[in-house]
């Protein structure tokens, strides 16, 4: 048996070790506590800065506004490394819709479209959910194609509307540990939600401006929509002093196609005639059917000289186009077109009706160039010098 003082020196040894387990142990606890709580809120900040972001784009009225949020957030906001945006637009209308208003989409290499929805469901073959992990090559290279430098680790987020696919928004980090698989994805589903319903309603709200000021045959605008520019346009030419210049085109013996060949096609040749001026175009270019067979054009900061050679290209691509509609003989048609322009000195107001005028040089010009044979372009001879400086 132990001395009773040998007993008490172990049982004290026994507690006095205990207790330091028992301190070590709180000592862990209280700092695994700290960086629970501090984790928590690094969180909340990132959700404010992500509640911000999200009230930003649901604010925005325009497409585009919404697109460049989307791409080019806010350092202050959200610090992400880089963010590629790819749409399904079969019909092409998002790009028509960004093309209109001026946009270049060549210098926007982060936005992305696919006109098939296999190249769409090819990134979520698995699920529609956010997929997240390393980058690979062969399945992420072109969404960030425009990257200097490759991104470490991914986080693919499928735009859904009614369960359906119409994009996916992706983002890139260089931190390899940034997006792994098997973590929660709640806050990225949720942010994916907002941003898929804003671009629903981004094109939707698109649309209908554009249902009272769009050719629904042509799909270009139609002539409200031109009357209305075209006071912007001889307006902004006057304080700027750039050359604004107007066509007018005719689509020649166009009531021989339709007597011959039938209204449908007629139709046809009316689509693919607006196709053919549109190709020929600028995004800023204003292009709108006139009125029946007849389409009309403004180019802004635009010379005579300048606007004659476009009106030659769209003359020469509508005279070489064969028309070959089914159960029908091929054949051609071609157009011709009235040119003029106004040049007026820099801050000139210029007097009312000043428009119409110009559109009444460009409406004698395509006269003569109808009268003279027809398939050929007709320039005014000089510049309009519209107004006076005030």
């Amino acid at each position: 048996m132990l001395a009773p003082l040998e007993l008490q020196r172990r049982t004290s040894g026994t507690s006095s070790d205990m207790s330091k387990d028992m301190n070590a142990q709180n000592r862990l606890l209280k700092q695994r506590l700290a960086d629970f709580m501090e984790e928590a809120r690094k969180n909340e900040r990132k959700l404010r800065r992500f509640q911000s972001l999200e009230l930003k784009l649901i604010g925005l009225d325009s497409i585009l506004e919404l697109v460049e949020t989307i791409l080019r957030p806010d350092p202050a906001a959200v610090n992400l490394d880089m963010v590629s945006l790819l749409l399904f637009d079969p019909e092409y209308e998002v790009q028509r819709i960004l093309r209109d208003e001026g946009v270049k989409l060549d210098r926007m290499p982060s936005l992305m479209f696919v006109t098939s929805m296999e190249e769409m469901e090819g990134l979520y073959s698995a699920s529609l959910f956010p997929s997240l992990g390393g980058y690979r090559s062969g399945k992420h290279s072109k969404l960030f194609q425009h990257a200097g430098k490759k991104p470490a680790s991914v986080a693919l987020l499928p735009l859904l509307r009614y369960g359906r696919l119409i994009g996916s928004l992706n983002i890139g980090s260089h931190d390899t540990d940034k997006f792994v698989r098997g973590v929660r994805t709640d806050f990225l589903e949720h942010f994916a939600a907002v941003v898929a319903i804003c671009i629903e309603n981004g094109i939707n709200l698109e649309r209908l401006k554009r249902q009272g000021l769009t050719d629904t045959l042509t799909a270009i605008n139609n002539r409200r929509f031109f009357d209305q520019r075209l006071k912007e346009e001889t307006d902004a030419a006057g304080r700027s002093g750039k050359p604004l210049s107007c066509m007018l085109l005719d689509v020649d013996h166009f009531k021989r196609v339709n007597d011959t060949y039938g209204h449908q096609v007629g139709d046809l040749v009316l689509r693919e005639v607006a196709a053919i001026i549109r190709a020929q175009l600028r995004g800023s270019d204003v292009l709108s059917r006139y009125g029946g067979e007849e389409f009309s054009a403004l180019l802004a900061n635009t010379d005579t000289e300048e606007a004659e050679e476009v009106a030659e290209r769209i003359r020469r691509s509508v005279e070489e186009r064969v028309f070959n509609p089914s159960d029908l003989d091929p054949f051609n048609t071609t157009i011709s077109i009235g040119v003029a322009t106004l040049k007026a000195a820099p801050d000139t107001k210029l007097e009312k009706g000043g428009g119409d005028r110009l559109i009444g040089q460009a409406d004698r010009m395509l006269y003569d160039a109808k009268a003279n044979g027809r398939n050929q372009v007709r320039c005014a001879p000089a510049s309009c010098t519209l107004g006076s400086k005030p």
